[in-house]
């Protein structure tokens, strides 16, 4: 339903908006994004750490309070121009890759971050995205994604259908009222189990109104 490379597209021309959606005036929905963020900081101590579709640095600037060091990915050139100009404190290093040719042999991490990609990634995918994963995850080590739910932005609003494999989606605007059809995808809480449980071992699993977030290990 839509071409494979709109999507990044959509993220290069949205990429100087892009962080509104962190600072939206609605308490639940700020106090939300706020817990998450203690609980990745602490999760990151001492760690190093792979950050899948890292976007604007949002949670890698965040993060490398506490981390050891962060190699962080995005397809987007223009995100990562815009996560370039962050402070960090912590060695880091940018890399403009699609998930589906990151450039890192069997090098593996501590901590694999995906901010704001799963709903995104296409449904008939999700075991290469968890091949990818294992791939670069140490032995012990954990996974940590976040996501929407509906009350972020609805479901429905301005969906354009589905596919034959279940993917939903949307159109999205841009302030300057450009659009674009991409993937979109909601879960519900069973739905995350019943996607996740049979690749890792699900650590923690936060359900709230706005969104989601979950920890996972190795099996």
């Amino acid at each position: 339903m839509t071409d494979k490379n709109l999507i990044n597209d959509y993220y290069n021309r949205r990429a100087d908006e892009y962080e509104q959606i962190y600072f939206r005036k609605i308490p639940k929905r700020r106090k939300e994004i706020d817990d998450e963020v203690s609980r990745l900081v602490s999760l990151a101590d001492d760690k190093d750490i792979l950050e899948f579709a890292c976007g604007t640095g949002y949670w890698t600037s965040r993060i490398s309070k506490t981390a050891k060091s962060i190699t962080a990915f995005d397809a987007s050139y223009e995100m990562i121009q815009q996560a370039r100009q962050k402070e960090y404190l912590c060695p880091i290093a940018f890399i403009q890759a699609d998930l589906n040719n990151i450039p890192l042999r069997d090098v593996q991490f501590d901590l694999i971050c995906l901010g704001f990609w799963f709903s995104h990634h296409p449904r008939q995918k999700f075991i290469n995205l968890f091949e990818t994963i294992k791939r670069h995850l140490k032995n012990e080590g954990k996974i940590w994604m976040i996501d929407n739910n509906p009350p972020a932005e609805g479901p429905l609003k301005y969906s354009t259908g589905s596919d034959e494999f279940g993917n939903n989606y949307k159109k999205r605007f841009l302030d300057n009222g450009e659009s674009f059809i991409i993937i979109k995808n909601y879960f519900s809480k069973d739905d995350l189990i019943e996607v996740f449980s049979p690749d890792f071992k699900i650590a923690r699993l936060t359900f709230d109104e706005y969104y989601w977030s979950i920890e996972l290990e190795l099996k």
